[in-house]
């Protein structure tokens, strides 16, 4: 496996030192992430003392992460609305949602379907002038405005070392499940520009990329 949740916490292995079992790879460890994005978006957008988190249920991961993210915010001191949608045609209606409760910033839970519309997400966070967060890098290159993500390259260069392993005879019940040792943050200052936002100097100064 590569780029997987907490693989303990869903139920996949026994540990990340020894698996057991028929499975190993990389994790991302995603709910630590989310915390990690909130903390940042927090930090980009200080005036948001209302935080949308837009998650999807039938993600496994998800309710795990939405427990770390809700203890988080009660220390940020920052208020969550809980946002929930299922699928593409459910999108719009959360944004306008957003709009009513005055959110002043929204946080995107990693999930397919979400990344799979990334365009029309980064373009509704812009009618609604939400500055929004995002997991894989792949959101601020659509147009979205950051992103905050276990560095996916170095997952998938390192999952190859375990085909040589396995192929060689190893046993992936004894192969530790190793986790991410690079992160990415990545901010579109177009995208900033557009919403009349200005990035902290110091969180500039922190990311990975930022686009112009």
């Amino acid at each position: 496996m590569v780029n997987t949740p907490d693989p303990v916490q869903l139920g996949l292995v026994v540990s990340l030192g020894r698996p057991g079992g028929n499975v190993t790879g990389t994790t991302t460890l995603s709910a630590d992430l989310s915390i990690k994005q909130l903390e940042i978006l927090r930090e980009a957008v200080p005036r948001a003392a209302r935080v949308a988190l837009l998650w999807n249920r039938s993600n496994p991961w998800h309710p795990l992460a939405l427990k770390g993210v809700e203890a988080a915010a009660r220390s940020l001191a920052v208020q969550l609305q809980i946002v929930e949608v299922r699928g593409p045609e459910e999108l719009d209606q959360a944004f306008a949602a957003m709009t009513r409760e005055r959110t002043g910033a929204v946080l995107v839970l990693a999930d397919p379907m979400t990344f799979f519309h990334r365009t029309r997400l980064a373009g509704l966070a812009a009618q609604r002038r939400l500055p929004a967060m995002y997991g894989v890098r792949g959101h601020v290159d659509a147009g979205g405005l950051m992103s905050y993500w276990a560095h996916q390259a170095d997952l998938y260069r390192r999952v190859g070392s375990y085909v040589d392993r396995i192929l060689k005879g190893a046993k992936p019940a004894d192969l530790p499940i190793e986790q991410p040792e690079k992160f990415e943050l990545v901010i579109n200052l177009k995208t900033a520009k557009a919403l009349g936002l200005t990035i902290p100097q110091s969180l500039l100064q922190r990311a990975d990329q930022v686009i112009e």
